[in-house]
């Protein structure tokens, strides 16, 4: 039996692929440095896009079968991240991809058709005690999720929030259901982001280099969407350059989702390896540690025992 790290990350995301996107090589950096990392992926992405042609069928409009597809993508994903925890909440298949609609303002917002079991329709202390058991028995300092709006506005992703936060409120509770473990408190709790003045940075190089395409319609000085977050509001920005083409080989793994001629690839093609390398976030809970010179958390377990 292996012995449990004395540091351990839990992350909650709300599908297949938004792990290695939001925190890819943070997730590799940890692992290698004997971390323990845990991932809780609460819906299969059913509802998805394919972007692979003759992968199309398996859209949920058509033969279906797309949500087994990306757990073999995630299972793959995880592979080249080196993280080995990593599970489903209440078991695969437990709650559905809601699905999403494009709002005109440019946020993501549920969509007119919702599917039967969707995670968003979920009953949240139902959905949080399935969390509750895997915080109790994994046992994190550092709990890793979106916002309150999920970044963009999508249902799954608020409701990864809501069911994040919730159960980490309820875990620590001793006199909360205690037959799913003991109790136990999270000492720092952080919402994944995206620096404001790294995404104009790296849209203004990829703008000079001529590539109008990728993340089209977004101006290096214009307003930018509501995922990006303004640098005064940051607390920590983990520097795992050196683990970036793990990050990469996992966003390649999730085929149907993300494409190597896509932005993330083309964003990282035009900046380099910071581009992506670099991930930074919001503290919800806990004291900040000590900061580097730039004035944010080098490590997310900064100031913590042991870290």
């Amino acid at each position: 039996m292996s012995e449990t790290p004395d540091l351990r990350l839990l992350l909650v995301h709300a599908h297949p692929d938004d792990e290695s996107i939001g925190q890819g090589a943070t997730m590799a950096k940890y692992v290698a440095e004997g971390r323990g990392v845990t991932l809780v992926t609460c819906t299969a992405g059913e509802m998805g896009e394919v972007l692979v042609p003759e992968l199309e069928h398996l859209a949920n409009d058509k033969d279906g079968g797309l949500g087994e597809h990306r757990r073999g993508e995630l299972a793959a994903a995880m592979a080249e991240l080196g993280v080995t925890d990593h599970r489903f909440l209440g078991g695969f298949g437990r709650y559905h991809d809601s699905g999403m609609a494009w709002h005109a303002d440019g946020h993501a917002v549920i969509g007119e058709s919702v599917p039967e079991n969707a995670f968003w329709l979920a009953d949240l202390t139902e959905a949080a005690d399935h969390l509750v058991a895997i915080i109790r028995e994994v046992r994190p300092q550092v709990l890793v999720t979106y916002d309150q709006f999920g970044g963009y506005g999508h249902p799954d992703h608020i409701q990864a929030h809501r069911v994040a936060t919730y159960a980490a409120a309820l875990a620590e509770v001793p006199s909360y259901r205690p037959d799913l473990g003991e109790s136990w408190e999270i000492a720092k709790v952080y919402w994944g982001a995206m620096s404001e003045s790294r995404m104009r940075e790296g849209l203004r190089a990829m703008r000079d280099a001529g590539d109008t395409t990728s993340f089209e319609g977004m101006d290096p000085d214009g307003p930018l969407p509501p995922f990006v977050t303004a640098d005064e509001n940051l607390a920590a920005a983990v520097d795992a350059t050196a683990h970036v083409e793990k990050k990469m080989a996992a966003l390649a793994a999730h085929a149907t989702q993300i494409t190597t001629d896509g932005p993330f690839f083309a964003l990282s093609n035009n900046v380099g390896a910071t581009a992506w390398g670099v991930e930074y976030f919001r503290i919800a809970k806990g004291a900040r540690g000590p900061a580097g010179p730039d004035g944010l958390e080098t490590d997310l377990f900064a100031g913590l025992p042991g870290a």
